[in-house]
């Protein structure tokens, strides 16, 4: 995992993960499954909950269901954040580390590492590494996920430490 500490990529690297192809739901009601994280990590997304911005790139929050201090979203199904995920599988796969994945990449956006990856569905997931949480963010395709990060760093950075999530 220390190559996520080490490896920055800078913001047009996350070019590479933004498809132009659009998608959205006439249904603007947002799920997302709670994840059930130790004590330890329960506590650091609690803290996360309390100091996410209202707005991330645009968007107004708009909680997904059910309703839980452990995910949060923006813009309905636009953006949704999870915190308390387990340990993605690509990120310990030396594909990735080494740069060999064209779907996955290890980047850092203002401060905050992040495993990027594009789904086959056009969605994009981003990861925190080198946190003691793991916190995923899910952006729909055809968004530009560099504001989403951005918007999304200072409260990482001040609710989740750096360190390795157990």
């Amino acid at each position: 995992m220390s190559s996520f500490r080490h490896r920055h990529a800078v913001l047009p690297a996350l070019a590479l993960l933004i498809t132009a192809a659009g998608c959205s739901s006439a249904d603007d009601s947002a799920s997302a499954a709670v994840p059930s994280p130790d004590a330890k990590a329960t506590k650091l997304c609690r803290n996360l909950d309390e100091v996410l911005p209202a707005k991330v790139d645009g968007e107004n929050r708009d909680d997904p269901e059910p309703a839980s201090a452990l995910t949060a979203g923006w813009g309905g199904e636009a953006i949704i954040l999870r915190c308390g995920v387990g340990q993605p599988p690509k990120m310990v796969d030396p594909k990735v580390a080494n740069g060999n994945d064209p779907k996955a990449m290890a980047g850092g956006v203002d401060g905050v590492d992040w495993l990027m990856e594009q789904q086959d569905d056009g969605t994009h997931r981003f990861t925190t590494a080198s946190r003691e949480a793991y916190v995923e963010v899910r952006v729909t395709g055809g968004r530009d996920s560099t504001g989403v990060l951005i918007d999304l760093a200072p409260a990482v950075k001040e609710a989740v430490p750096e360190g390795i999530a157990s």
